[in-house]
């Protein structure tokens, strides 16, 4: 082998999102904050993320976190959430793959019963405690930012369904959350591929409706992800979050079911101290809990916790060939779908 860059990782999922994390291989990033440092990738240099993501080394499904040293005080680690179509700010699911890979992997100190571990992210620091016993994480919760309303039942025309109601909200991201019935479909494995080519389509036409921007952090400034959210008879939330090009979070997705906490409580359905469930597409859970409340920029936002759990199945390395022709990857709309001119 004659590789010209190598890049070791370690596999991880979480409640069935795979999160795999660059461990090494990489060198630091421009930029003063993690914040700068994700838009050094989306606006100066994705090759990276190309690198890992796309095909033949990566796949449309995949999630990388690119593990990176703090640049805040107190942190015990920094990450930058790489996906198919761009750098994210923040994710529950992968905040829990990262914890749990620092912490079984020795990287950070392991504490039993209870590890805490301080993550610095471009949303902000977050805070994970994993409960642990016999060297292994058995479940870890996440302190995600701070969660709020942008707007309740905003509306949208569209052809297909006429209108179309979504709660814009933030929680690490901006979500569109879509209660599934309006577009005639149910949350289960068999609609998957109807409710990510929904969700991408809705997901542009909010966009196109409605502006938003951090009143912290400007660069987080469109919305990432439609979550179409169904009830459960046991009063769980059903969550599908759709994700560019177009796939379903295989779990039931940290930043949307914080956004999801902060419109309930914005229309009086829980309050500090409750506790609900999120369910995914494929039956696993998050327990989510409202831990207090708060203000981002004056607007009235709430601090949740959500909880699951993560399990490591693997270490990996990449590397590139000098000759290999597709050193950024490559997609194809079998298994993309269709917005390839978006990536």
């Amino acid at each position: 082998m004659h590789w010209k860059k190598v890049v070791s990782l370690i596999n991880v999922h979480c409640e069935g999102e795979v999160g795999k994390i660059i461990t090494s291989g990489v060198p630091d990033l421009p930029g003063a904050t993690m914040l700068e440092k994700m838009d050094y990738i989306n606006k100066v240099d994705d090759s990276l993320r190309r690198f890992v993501v796309f095909e033949p080394r990566g796949c449309v499904q995949l999630s990388v976190n690119l593990l990176l040293p703090p640049t805040e005080p107190g942190a015990d680690a920094a990450f930058i959430v790489l996906q198919a179509d761009e750098a994210h700010p923040m994710s529950g699911s992968n905040a829990i793959c990262v914890a749990t890979a620092l912490l079984e992997t020795g990287m950070v100190e392991m504490r039993e019963p209870v590890s805490q571990v301080v993550l610095e992210t471009p949303a902000g620091l977050v805070t994970a405690r994993a409960h642990c016993a016999d060297g292994r994480c058995q479940r870890v919760s996440i302190d995600m930012p701070l969660s709020f309303v942008e707007e309740l039942d905003f509306e949208i025309e569209t052809e297909t369904w006429g209108r179309v109601r979504g709660d814009i909200a933030y929680g690490g991201c901006y979500c569109a959350i879509v209660d599934v019935d309006q577009i005639g479909l149910k949350i289960e494995p068999g609609s998957a591929r109807l409710l990510v080519e929904h969700g991408v389509t809705l997901k542009n036409a909010f966009n196109a409706a409605i502006d938003v921007k951090h009143p912290e952090l400007p660069s987080i400034d469109h919305i990432a992800y439609v979550m179409f959210r169904g009830r459960e008879s046991d009063g769980a939330v059903r969550t599908c979050t759709t994700l560019m090009p177009g796939r379903a979070d295989r779990s039931p997705c940290g930043t949307g079911s914080s956004a999801n906490l902060a419109t309930l409580h914005a229309r009086g359905e829980i309050a500090v101290g409750g506790k609900t469930k999120s369910r995914s597409i494929i039956g696993s859970e998050f327990e989510v809990e409202l831990m207090s409340e708060g203000l981002v920029g004056g607007k009235p936002a709430v601090q949740p916790r959500i909880t699951g759990r993560a399990w490591l199945f693997g270490m990996q390395q990449l590397g590139l060939d000098p000759e290999d022709p597709f050193p950024l990857g490559y997609a194809l709309s079998d298994t993309w779908g269709p917005y390839l001119d978006d990536l």
